[in-house]
């Protein structure tokens, strides 16, 4: 980390992110976050919103193996959505070559579909219960000083869903 480039000491927070997220990532799916966040351009608008990228599989060296040189290029894992995977298995051939232009060299040689859910539907919580008893009083105490009404109304619901016993 002390080799990033810093402005005034500030590092972003995205760089440290990745700094710590990437090598995680490399050896448990041999992907890195670059290929994540680029996911969006490289699938294009027709399968961004229906594939995610889970891993590369990466044979063993060549040189490990016959004691040669060279580079053998992995397989990617895609997640893709219900029907939309046989869409995808027509197209694999354009995707292979973007995911090759992004890396710069022939990283991937194979692409390998699985059929799931991609995107994650947010779990809709209902509205927390009316606080009663010890904790709406230590509520009202907290809001008490506060004269906007619409800020006081704001914090008494976020007072409600952080204070329920429901909740844990």
């Amino acid at each position: 980390m002390s080799e990033q480039k810093t402005r005034k000491g500030v590092v972003q927070i995205s760089e440290v992110a990745n700094g710590l997220i990437d090598p995680v990532l490399a050896k448990r799916a041999g992907i890195n976050t670059m290929l994540l966040g680029s996911w969006d351009e490289i699938a294009g608008e027709d399968f961004a919103d229906c594939t995610r990228p889970e891993k590369i599989a990466w044979p063993r060296r060549a040189s490990e193996i016959m004691g040669e040189g060279g580079h053998q290029p992995g397989v990617l894992t895609v997640a893709c959505e219900g029907a939309r995977a046989l869409f995808l298995t027509h197209a694999q051939g354009e995707l292979i070559q973007r995911i090759n232009s992004f890396f710069g060299f022939y990283a991937i040689g194979q692409l390998r579909i699985v059929q799931k859910p991609v995107s994650q539907q947010p779990k809709h919580r209902g509205k927390p219960k009316p606080l009663s008893g010890e904790p709406a009083r230590r509520l009202e105490a907290m809001v008490e000083g506060i004269e906007s009404e619409e800020l006081k109304a704001a914090l008494r619901r976020l007072g409600t869903a952080v204070l329920n016993p429901r909740r844990r």
